[in-house]
């Protein structure tokens, strides 16, 4: 029989029309018509009772009561008791009985739809109060956005089997009850002993810190060795009391100024952005390692940087397991919704180049930003709802039920480890005080504030239910406070005896081998060449297609003219000197890591490190298959990220020293995108936290007519950042200058942020080239002196940066100028200021000294030059640039060209003629010509 026939009226032809829908796509009937349909076919030729036995209307009502079940699973969360403070929402349709075809007169009958949620046949009322307990009592899930149908099926089977409830021991009860009596105690502590000063108080969402214990236990269990945590200020010293194991005493200590030393090099930071590590043992004797990275206050800035030490750790450490580490991420409610750095990180979560095995997301759901109201700060129905990117599952989960909140906690941990995907946890709790301590909120939120005045703490709150438990005596509660604050007191006098907490840096784990550099560290570069017969091997290896595989035309001939250099002239251009740094790299045994868009081909199609074949999509890697013992080779293009890929790329390059670790911008104004990074880590994080970081950035930069968008990589944004040695900025003119700078991040003990100004048009000019002995003999040079001039000659000295030399070049041997030396500066900060002036002291009858650069008067490095300068034998150098502007260039092409004309006769002294201007507007037009 292949329809319902045997029924009879109307029901029988809607139910045999549903039937025949479902045969065609199961899909295009309701939930409940699934289910029944599928327990018809069983039926079928299942022995037993046949389905066929039901009535009509009995048949309609199991439909529906599966339907109720389908509801409560997809929407049940909207109807949840998980607002400590507040009124939910109403949200229509509401699970009301009627709204699903049935009533209360259908609550004692029996229906055969219990088995769906694993009761068996059982009556309406207790399918009901199954689904109310299961999915709207303190945690709501919403999971049912998931595309996987065992994925769903293993979260509704482990939230259906222990209906949504937690069932601890009583020793667990105990554990959960002394993390959150040190939670709120802590807080209380600091708030009397430290009155008026910030600390950004957890206060009101405790339940955070029995949370994290329990998933350190939980994914301990699990196979966890290590967690990387992230977080913003609020709660903080709280984690790093009572999760971290940051002494109360340092604490305190802080609080008392006790951290400042005269002797420290280090400006420092406020308390509640610190970062710490540490090793902790589990209940069963595991010891996990945990790492809260520092953060500013710039929020969610710290996701990239926490996921990029994940995945580092997980390729140097753990042999590529991510089910042994795992990163947590802690948002606020206002700024997972508002910060677009969490969507771009998020979109990570699957990339191969990115992937961490899954993040533990857990909102402090404080339900207001600063001072804004969630329903102002939000279009979605919840904070979280950047989650159904990923088709990552959201609990819901009140923030003073702390047991809910530790077995939510716990299943996210399972799920993770499981499935190896994102999961959220949303604590919908509040904030007792103000944004601080000092500010008050009632100005803005008297409602709000007048309920959580009156609101017990979590802590007194989970003491009555056990006590009326019979789990707990109130003595025991009380004793247990008690004993906690005289610990904190005596902790505290500790910290009031100590004159300093101050300690010279000492770095460990994989850092162990490094130390902080001093400013001679940055006299003169360290010898990076490389043996002429390693070198040329490896130019031929990484110049040669295998013969098996076929390619583009014009791979094969690119390739070709990239063997010749490794094989004839010994001559290489731009992208074989930085693949030959990568090479020589990999052959030491560093690994080398690049990524940023379209990194694999490069943006001005010069580099072709990922070679894709003609007839399929098999890549071939040349840098990848040097020798069997070379470290690995890892290259990515991006997704259109540059915040969130920088700041994962600086947490890879944190964890690791002995990694070269690169971004590379599409164009070098990309990385105003991630100016937050560029300011709050690579610039100050040794300053504030003594945080080294070796990370590489590669802007290319140059003014060729192309208009604003993108001549300019902002030399003067990162100069204006430069002081106390904290980075390295460069523009290299040379290929073999290029090779070494990269290489030079290994041959010294300690690391700096290098930042390259690369070229886009010289990447085939065919003077920007070097000899083989360029690589094979000598070292990276800060400064490189004119060898096309007589110093006797030279009456002036004309010193450039970059690109412009080469124009400065070519009108210098065209009009056979005698006079002018031009002085290239390669690395303008740390400024080699004595290099320079030996230079400039070299040329004896030198009467001036020319600042030329591109950039308009009030950009590039001259700002910055002109600062330094002024009190050295340049104090009275002069400038010849564009006139000061708004924008980085001109967008007429006719203009440009009228510019560079100008600026490279005035650096002459001579005139400029109509003839200049054409060569000039030629070049333009013909730069960005790709092959």
């Amino acid at each position: 029989m292949d329809n319902l026939s045997y029924l009879s009226g109307e029901n029988a032809e809607y139910i045999d029309s549903q039937y025949q829908a479902y045969k065609q796509d199961p899909g295009s009937v309701e939930f409940g018509w699934q289910k029944f349909f599928e327990g018809f076919d069983f039926g079928r030729t299942a022995s037993g009772s046949s389905v066929t036995e039901e009535t009509p209307e009995h048949f309609l009502k199991e439909v529906n009561v599966l339907n109720l079940i389908n509801g409560y699973r997809t929407r049940g969360h909207l109807f949840t008791k998980t607002n400590p403070v507040r009124e939910r929402r109403k949200h229509l349709p509401t699970l009301d009985l009627e709204n699903f075809g049935l009533s209360k007169a259908d609550l004692d009958t029996v229906f055969n739809s219990g088995v769906e949620i694993g009761i068996g046949a059982a009556k309406l009322s207790d399918i009901v109060a199954f689904l109310e307990q299961t999915y709207c009592r303190s945690i709501g899930a919403e999971y049912k956005f998931v595309r996987t149908p065992e994925v769903l099926s293993w979260i509704e089977n482990k939230m259906e089997r222990a209906r949504n409830t937690a069932s601890f021991s009583i020793e667990e009860k105990r554990r959960i009850l002394k993390k959150l009596n040190e939670a709120v105690s802590f807080e209380n502590f600091l708030g009397t002993k430290f009155l008026g000063q910030k600390r950004f108080s957890l206060e009101g969402a405790e339940a955070l810190i029995p949370a994290l214990d329990s998933v350190i236990e939980k994914g301990s269990e699990l196979g966890i060795e290590e967690f990387v945590i992230g977080m913003a200020h609020r709660g903080r010293l709280n984690v790093l009391a009572n999760i971290m194991q940051k002494t109360y005493k340092d604490i305190f200590a802080e609080f008392e100024g006790k951290g400042y030393s005269a002797a420290s090099p280090f400006g420092g930071d406020v308390k509640y952005h610190l970062g710490y590590s540490t090793d902790v043992t589990t209940n069963d004797g595991k010891s996990v390692h945990l790492s809260l990275c520092p953060n500013p206050s710039h929020l969610e800035t710290v996701n990239g940087v926490v996921e990029g030490m994940t995945r580092s750790k997980i390729d140097f450490k753990y042999g590529g397991d991510n089910s042994r580490i795992a990163p947590i991420l802690l948002h606020g409610d206002a700024s997972v919704a508002g910060q677009g750095i969490v969507y771009e990180v998020i979109q990570m979560a699957g990339l191969d180049g990115y992937k961490t095995g899954g993040t533990i997301h857990l909102v402090i759901n404080n339900q207001i930003g600063f001072t804004t109201n969630y329903k102002d700060g939000r279009t979605s129905t919840y904070c979280t709802d950047i989650a159904k990117v990923t088709l990552s599952p959201v609990f819901h989960v009140n923030g003073d039920d702390v047991e809910a909140l530790v077995y939510a906690i716990n299943l996210a941990m399972e799920y993770r480890q499981r499935y190896r995907n994102d999961v959220f946890i949303d604590i919908l709790c509040y904030r007792r005080f103000g944004h601080n301590e000092s500010d008050e909120p009632k100005f803005t939120q008297p409602l709000l504030y007048k309920a959580i005045e009156k609101h017990s703490n979590p802590r007194d709150i989970y003491i009555k239910q056990l006590i009326s438990e019979g789990k707990l005596e109130a003595s025991l509660a009380k004793e247990m406070e008690k004993e906690f604050r005289g610990i904190l007191q005596e902790r505290l006098n500790e910290a009031k005896e100590l004159t300093s907490t101050y300690q010279d840096v000492k770095f460990g784990g994989a850092w162990a081998d490094m130390r902080i550099a001093t400013a001679k560290d940055f006299d003169a570069s360290p010898d990076t060449a490389v043996k002429k017969s390693t070198l040329l091997e490896i130019a031929k290896k990484i110049s040669t297609l295998p013969s098996d595989k076929r390619f583009f035309k014009k791979i094969e001939k690119l390739f070709e003219e990239r063997s010749k250099m490794a094989n004839t002239t010994h001559v290489f251009d731009w992208a074989m000197g930085e693949q030959l740094a990568y090479g020589t790299l990999l052959e030491e045994g560093k690994r080398v890591r690049l990524s940023g868009q379209d990194v694999e081909r490069g943006t001005f199609s010069h580099r072709h490190a990922v070679l894709t074949l003609e007839d399929s999509e098999e890549e071939y890697i040349p840098l990848a298959n040097i020798s069997s013992k070379q470290a690995p080779f890892d290259i990515y293009n991006s997704h259109l990220s540059e915040y969130g890929v920088l700041g994962f790329e600086y947490g890879y390059a944190m964890a690791n020293p002995n990694a070269l670790t690169i971004w590379e911008a599409q164009f070098g104004d990309f990385f105003n995108g991630a100016q937050i990074v560029v300011d709050q880590y690579i610039a100050s994080a040794e300053t504030k936290w003594q945080r080294e970081n070796g990370l590489v950035m590669l802007l290319p930069h140059g003014y060729e007519g192309q208009g604003p968008e993108h001549s300019s990589a902002r030399i003067e944004r990162f100069m204006e950042l430069c002081a106390d040695y904290n980075m390295q900025v460069t523009n290299c003119t040379t290929p073999a200058n290029f090779f070494h700078v990269l290489r030079r991040q290994f041959k010294r003990d300690f690391r700096k942020p290098l930042v390259v100004f690369t070229p886009k048009s010289l990447l085939r000019h065919p003077l920007c080239v070097s000899k083989l002995e360029e690589f094979t003999e000598g070292k990276f040079h800060e400064v490189i002196n004119d060898v096309n001039v007589k110093a006797s000659d030279v009456t002036r000295v004309v010193f450039c940066s970059g690109k412009i030399y080469y124009e400065l070049l070519e009108k210098q041997q065209t009009d056979k100028i005698k006079n002018v030396a031009i002085v290239r500066l390669e690395q303008l900060y740390p400024l080699p200021l004595e290099q320079m002036e030996s230079v400039y002291k070299g040329y004896k009858n030198a009467k001036e000294a020319i600042w030329v650069q591109e950039e308009p008067e009030n950009m590039g490095a001259w700002p910055y030059l002109l600062r330094k300068l002024r009190r050295t034998i340049f104090s009275e150098i002069e400038l010849i640039s564009r006139k000061e502007s708004s924008s980085t260039a001109s967008g007429f092409a006719k203009q440009h060209a009228d510019q560079q004309a100008y600026i490279l006769a005035k650096a002459f002294e001579v005139p400029v003629t109509e003839k200049e201007k054409s060569i000039a507007k030629k070049s333009v037009d013909k730069v960005f010509k790709v092959d």
